[in-house]
């Protein structure tokens, strides 16, 4: 059967966040006529604001498009929503002989490359692989460079003058054209932040830039680390292809976001015996939930691959040896509010820009204080992410409570706890809906 691209892997592809947000519209078959695939490539006929419909095709080997819109975003969003349409929904993309201007503009490439068009992605020439990726990395650093510079001439205006130098979408921009897109999403948060944790996030930009100017000389799973927080992304299949860790797995909590180009449902789990962390994403169409669905509480047998990393935990599922049991009754083993921020202090030791490590807290009591919502174990309290959790849930929360203690599965970092999962006494777990 063919193999078809993950929505990430063709979002990765994307010259920037509005492609990827503006193809989400084209990512349905209502748009699309006379769409087809042989393997090879994928085409269709979009239909605009004229007459005549846009014609679109990709080549997936390079890949390589061609569409006759008057972009000139490369790819635009219609080759863009196309694979979408093609990676999502395979039956509004059935196996067909191409259209013949499609078959002309394939046939055209073969002729000004035959070579290229006799190799597969597996046999491509490792020279110009390592090539492109040499000259992937000087524009990163040269990008990372520029954002030195860029975040000292702000210390330099003064925190209190944002005006001073604009706002950092130009910037954030700059960052995408040296295709660093995980500079450029943080960067893009800064116009945003409220003025006490400007210092804060610029101080880290500028250390994660710095590195990014230095990768070479990392240590490897510092480096990975590095690549990742700037944006090089690494295939599932890749990830699979090296070591995997098998264990039964306990399914600790599930959480799904959603914006106007993705849905993205984050699964953490738990080795049974190696009491390992992991981290599964999965994401779906807009209005189309993702394919990854496995029941908070229940129990995976399978093998995981860790993506490469300073304190790895993202991970890809391989081999499942059978469906999901449902686990036992009793809440999880968890740690005191001071263990967890023990714990998370020592994740950031190998991760300086990690934001929160899955954590599951025994014996806590949720409160609401004149300062928000904190959980308290009776000797240490951590305040509550209420930006990460909608008030009902809390409320909630606080009901199944009723002032005993509880455990609870969430994030814990340096901005507070966002829970995921709650547990009272030996009943089954209690999802917490987020946002």
């Amino acid at each position: 059967m063919e193999e078809r691209w993950s929505t990430e892997h063709v979002l990765s592809l994307a010259p920037d966040a509005a492609s990827q947000k503006a193809a989400g519209t084209f990512s349905t078959p209502a748009p699309w006529s006379a769409a087809g695939t042989d393997g090879v490539a994928v085409w269709g006929e979009c239909r605009g604001s004229g007459s005549t419909p846009y014609r679109t095709v990709v080549e997936l080997a390079t890949p390589a498009y061609q569409c006759t819109c008057p972009s000139r975003k490369f790819p635009c969003k219609h080759a863009l929503g196309l694979l979408l349409l093609w990676s999502g929904t395979p039956e509004a993309v059935p196996a067909a002989e191409p259209a013949d201007w499609a078959a002309d503009w394939l046939s055209a490439r073969r002729e000004r490359a035959p070579e290229a068009a006799a190799e597969s992605p597996v046999q491509a020439d490792p020279a110009a692989a390592r090539r492109r990726a040499e000259q992937r990395g000087a524009r990163v650093a040269a990008g990372a460079a520029e954002l030195r510079l860029r975040l000292a001439d702000r210390i330099r205006h003064g925190l209190a003058d944002r005006s001073a130098a604009g706002p950092w979408e130009e910037v954030a921009a700059r960052m995408v054209d040296a295709q660093a897109p995980g500079l450029a999403a943080r960067v893009r948060e800064l116009d945003g932040l409220p003025q006490d944790r400007l210092l804060e996030e610029y101080a880290m930009l500028h250390l994660l830039a710095t590195a990014a100017t230095r990768i070479d000389e990392l240590p490897a799973a510092l480096a990975a680390t590095v690549r990742t927080r700037v944006g090089y992304t690494t295939d599932a299949a890749e990830v699979l292809a090296g070591p995997t860790v098998r264990d039964r797995w306990q399914v600790l909590g599930s959480r799904d976001t959603a914006d106007d180009r993705l849905t993205t449902r984050r699964v953490w789990l738990r080795g049974a015996k190696t009491g390992r962390p992991a981290l599964l994403l999965a994401f779906g169409r807009p209005g189309r939930a993702p394919d990854l669905a496995v029941p908070t509480g229940h129990l995976l047998e399978a093998e995981l691959a860790f993506h490469p990393g300073a304190r790895p935990l993202r991970a890809a599922l391989g081999t499942r040896y059978g469906a999901p049991e449902p686990g036992p009754a009793a809440a999880p083993e968890g740690l005191t509010v001071a263990e967890a921020a023990a714990g998370y202090g020592t994740a950031v030791a190998d991760d300086p820009w990690l934001d929160a490590w899955p954590t599951v807290l025994a014996g806590v009591v949720p409160v609401r204080t004149p300062d928000g919502w904190q959980l308290t174990d009776g000797h240490h309290t951590v305040p509550v992410r209420s930006s990460a959790v909608p008030e009902a849930a809390l409320w909630r929360l606080a009901a199944v409570s009723t002032g005993r203690p509880l455990t609870v599965f969430g994030e814990y970092g340096h901005q507070g706890f966002a829970p995921v999962t709650a547990w009272a006494g030996d009943h089954r777990p209690i999802g917490l809906t987020t946002v």
